[in-house]
């Protein structure tokens, strides 16, 4: 699916994606600074990858992991610093959850810092219990 708002076209189509880019973008966040290239491909190819470009360029990436029926986790919402102000954030919160494989599930997400932001959304804060993974890269089964 593809959605335009003035120079902007926001699109779903993983083979859209700069991995550069994507790259760049969550080794600027403090959940993503370290995680490895590698990951970041398995992790896309996952997930429903959403791209924001403007003039062909990527300016905004996020990730939703979803069993499309009853289940759905926000991930990895980064707009660049030089976009960030302009209400992009807000129109690919709206893409998403207009998504067909996404609009009907219970979506959950993590965030340290931007919970006004996704109140507005309907999120409500919880806790809830998390499993860390036991292996690591380099691990032999």
């Amino acid at each position: 699916m593809e959605w335009t708002k003035d120079q902007f076209v926001l699109s779903d189509q993983q083979e859209k994606l700069d991995m550069d880019t994507v790259c760049r973008l969550l080794a600027s966040t403090y959940w993503a600074a370290d995680r490895p290239r590698d990951t970041i491909v398995k992790s896309i190819e996952n997930s429903i990858t959403f791209g924001i470009y403007t003039e062909e360029r990527q300016i905004g990436f996020a990730r939703v992991a979803t069993d499309k029926a009853v289940f759905s986790w926000l991930m990895d919402v980064v707009i660049d610093e030089p976009y960030r102000g302009n209400g992009l954030g807000k129109w690919l919160m709206d893409c998403i959850l207009e998504h067909p494989d996404i609009r009907e599930t219970n979506m959950s997400l993590k965030t340290e810092d931007a919970h006004l932001f996704y109140e507005r959304y309907g999120f409500k804060r919880n806790e809830t219990m998390r499993r860390a993974s036991t292996f690591h890269a380099g691990d032999s089964l």
